[in-house]
């Protein structure tokens, strides 16, 4: 079964007094931070479970499309400003159970943040669904 574990920032306040963003962090929590994140993706890759895993853009990077009935699509800049979540990326795994799944996205949770504290952030756990078979 596949999941996808999507990692959000800016979610809970707790975590934003706590660390502030990683921008503001001293060098060597980032490149720990990093490290992490490196490292759980090999041992994922080591154990056969790993499928995709990646970083996205900031916000103020995405564009929002929308078909506009004709002509060119409408694209506007998004997400909305009263967004208060942060989607910093992904991982796809595919693997036995969701127990599996949720016991990834608890170590993903732990990602160390500003002097080694694990930021303890929300991580959202989601079953990819294929396509449902259609008779043509």
């Amino acid at each position: 079964m596949k999941y996808m574990l999507l990692m959000t920032y800016g979610v809970p306040a707790d975590v934003d007094e706590k660390h502030g963003e990683i921008s503001t962090w001293p060098p060597e929590d980032i490149k720990a931070h990093h490290q992490f994140q490196r490292d759980m993706n090999q041992e994922l890759v080591d154990s056969g479970e790993l499928a995709d895993a990646q970083g996205l853009a900031s916000p103020e990077q995405a564009k929002i499309v929308r078909f506009a009935g004709h002509g060119a699509p409408v694209v506007t800049d998004g997400p909305f400003p009263e967004s208060k979540e942060l989607l910093a990326g992904y991982r796809i795994v595919d693997v036995e159970s969701e127990q599996r799944a949720i016991d990834i996205a608890a170590k993903m949770s732990a990602a160390p943040g500003r002097g080694g504290e694990p930021l303890n952030l929300p991580i959202e756990v989601r079953q990819v669904m294929s396509a449902p078979d259609v008779d043509v």
